[in-house]
């Protein structure tokens, strides 16, 4: 269907546009940083605070809790008014949320980390959903917000834990490489061009690529960070990992969904097999205490994370009208997280069965989504 240029978004970015949107593109990686580096400090917070398991679970999906809501409102908000200011708002309250992390470490209290987590999970949920839409209609490409955020996954994981083992201050300073970089993407972000402009309600056509976006993408997008989660915070926990094998972890898992979404075409069968056989050696990682044979699950765990994220960003873009972008990116990117709540319901379930069982009844469910998916592809077909 081809939208009329009056009302459609920018269809083509000149060069110095294109160029200004790769720079923009670093707000994605501010956003997956800011996420990850409070889940590499996980264990250093049960050791200091001494906080217990159900609480350090807890403020992790406290993040999701705030995240879900920005995007629902968020997605809409930058179909309306444009992606521009509402990423750029996000990526404010992203580099606040830091702030308050930060002060609590400095005060010794566990009071900001609440409504830091809470904010953190506001300003990436807003940025998602502008920011995704903004920077793939600025480069063309639907791939890149998410390799972006992977990349921020990645690194941000890591370099939190890195400091934190030895830098002076390690719950403040673990802080400081976000705030940086949060500041630094902003600038960058500034020259950049909103791309959106208002478009009629969309008619019949809209209505069917709508059923085959909720039939065939959305199911899939909880395993996008069940995936991840699993990788680098219920193994961990389980094995009582080390704070920078740990950090390792957090690196390994979006490191490898980075290169594997760069460089790989995916479908949702290929994702969802990745996830369930990263899930089952998990189990078995978790059954044995082996934290080599925990890193080779964080590996797989990564490949299914990537191509499930991959598929998923690359279909919403192809079905989704064009001034409605945001607001199908944001549906995707909320269901997503909803994968985020895995390690606090394997927590709670802890008490009826142990931690091995519960993972091999995960893989197991993804290997029925799985046959299930290719059905569909069948069907289709």
């Amino acid at each position: 269907m081809t939208a009329s240029p009056a009302t459609a978004p920018v269809a083509a970015v000149p060069a110095t546009a294109g160029a200004r949107g790769a720079r923009a593109a670093w707000i994605m990686l501010a956003s997956g940083w800011s996420a990850n580096q409070f889940s590499a400090l996980l264990g250093a917070y049960r050791g200091r605070f001494g906080l217990t398991e159900s609480t350090v679970t807890g403020l992790f999906a406290v993040y999701v809790v705030g995240l879900i809501p920005a995007l629902l409102i968020a997605g809409p908000l930058a179909d309306r008014r444009g992606r521009r200011p509402v990423a750029l708002a996000a990526l404010a309250l992203s580099v606040l949320s830091t702030l308050l992390l930060m002060a609590g470490g400095a005060w010794g209290h566990t009071w900001p980390l609440l409504p830091g987590r809470f904010l953190t999970g506001v300003g990436a949920g807003a940025l998602l959903a502008a920011g995704s839409a903004w920077i793939k209609e600025l480069s063309g490409s639907p791939r890149r917000p998410g390799l972006f955020v992977s990349a921020g996954f990645a690194t941000g994981g890591f370099a939190a834990a890195l400091i934190a083992r030895w830098a002076p201050w390690p719950m403040v300073t673990a802080y400081v490489p976000h705030v940086v970089l949060g500041a630094a993407a902003g600038w960058l972000a500034l020259a950049a061009p909103e791309t959106h402009r208002p478009a009629p309600a969309p008619g019949a056509a809209h209505e069917h690529t709508g059923r085959r976006f909720r039939r065939t993408v959305l199911p899939l997008a909880p395993w996008v960070f069940t995936a991840p989660t699993i990788g680098f915070v219920t193994l961990p926990s389980t094995l009582h990992t080390g704070l920078v094998l740990t950090g390792l972890a957090t690196a390994v898992v979006p490191g490898t969904g980075l290169l594997t979404a760069r460089h790989t075409r995916s479908t949702p069968t290929a994702g969802l097999l990745a996830v369930a056989a990263g899930t089952a050696t998990a189990a078995v990682a978790a059954a044995t205490g082996s934290e080599p044979l925990a890193l080779l699950a964080a590996v797989v765990l990564g490949a299914g994370y990537g191509l499930a994220l991959t598929y998923g960003l690359t279909r919403t873009a192809a079905l989704a009208p064009p001034h409605r972008l945001a607001r199908w990116t944001a549906r995707f990117w909320t269901v997503a997280y909803l994968g985020m709540f895995t390690p606090y319901v394997l927590t709670l379930l802890g008490h009826l069965t142990t931690t091995p069982a519960l993972l091999a009844a995960v893989a197991l469910l993804a290997l029925a989504h799985a046959a299930f998916a290719a059905h569909q592809l069948r069907t289709r077909r």
